[in-house]
């Protein structure tokens, strides 16, 4: 990506193709946070994609699944 993305949109990790919403701008570094929480990762951004509608969906999908084999699925 040329261009830094805006806070708050939802981009891919083109190095390990996980999806995040983009939290913020340190130094060259995007910062992605999994869409349902958790801790944030920086990316280079050379690195960061815009995010497809089946990333988001794929990405979401997976925490469902990780909720339920958990056992906190609500």
């Amino acid at each position: 990506m040329t261009t830094k993305p805006d806070v708050g949109t939802i981009a891919k990790d083109t190095r390990n193709g996980k999806v995040g919403r983009v939290m913020g701008h340190v130094g060259r570094y995007i910062q992605l946070r999994p869409l349902k929480g958790g801790l944030e990762w920086d990316v280079p951004p050379e690195h960061v994609e815009p995010a497809t509608t089946s990333d988001t969906l794929s990405a979401a999908v997976a925490e469902r699944n990780a909720q339920s084999q958990r056992g906190t699925l609500k």
